[in-house]
């Protein structure tokens, strides 16, 4: 197999993977590891290298979904109405850990003010870096074996997950990436018309 079509298998095997376990296939450090080198070689606007990742294990993992879980019971109040969003949080602690994304404003900030020009943009441009940070990890989780999905409780705990793991000011949290143990695969997939998708000119 070419290493074009490892590729284009790999981006088929990621989906959202919401059924999960902690028994992953591969060591904690492996995990480790992978998002180093995400971090390292994935691309950035300007080379801003602004993405800020933090890695959850065991019980700081289960206290993210803790704190997720107390924030949201207060949100919502009746605990009738609550007892989805309580399950699907469930599920997301059954899994071994989660990545969290943050996206550092300082980084931003200086690049606004070297190239004023494009100072506009380089908020997108960060939003954008910070999406292929997540795509390349959540990809290769998938070339082990590993199911994943990404969530987005950012603003509602923002303020609580900087204080439990002192985070730096200047890190916005952007996503929740929960990963663990495929305990049931992601059904079919619907794909909407390639031709309405995209336009090929000048062939």
């Amino acid at each position: 197999m070419s290493d074009l079509q490892t590729l284009q298998k790999l981006a088929e095997k990621r989906r959202s993977i919401y059924a999960l376990s902690d028994q992953l296939p591969v060591s904690n450090d492996e995990i480790v590891k992978l998002v180093e080198h995400a971090v390292l070689h994935t691309p950035s606007a300007f080379n801003s290298q602004s993405p800020r990742l933090v890695i959850l294990f065991g019980e700081d993992h289960n206290k993210l979904w803790d704190i997720t879980e107390e924030t949201l019971k207060v949100i919502v109040g009746d605990d009738e109405k609550f007892q989805g969003t309580k399950d699907k949080i469930a599920g997301f602690r059954a899994g071994a850990g989660t990545i969290l994304f943050f996206e550092d404003k300082g980084v931003v900030r200086n690049m606004q003010e070297a190239a004023p020009l494009y100072a506009d943009k380089f908020p997108i441009w960060a939003h954008q870096t910070n999406a292929m940070h997540q795509y390349v990890i959540w990809t290769a989780l998938a070339s082990l074996d590993i199911g994943a999905n990404l969530q987005h409780y950012n603003p509602v705990i923002d303020q609580q997950v900087a204080e439990e793991w002192n985070i730096d000011s200047d890190w916005e949290l952007n996503a929740q990436m929960v990963f663990g143990a495929i305990e049931q695969p992601a059904g079919d997939k619907e794909f909407k018309p390639v031709e309405d998708r995209m336009k090929v000119f000048g062939l």
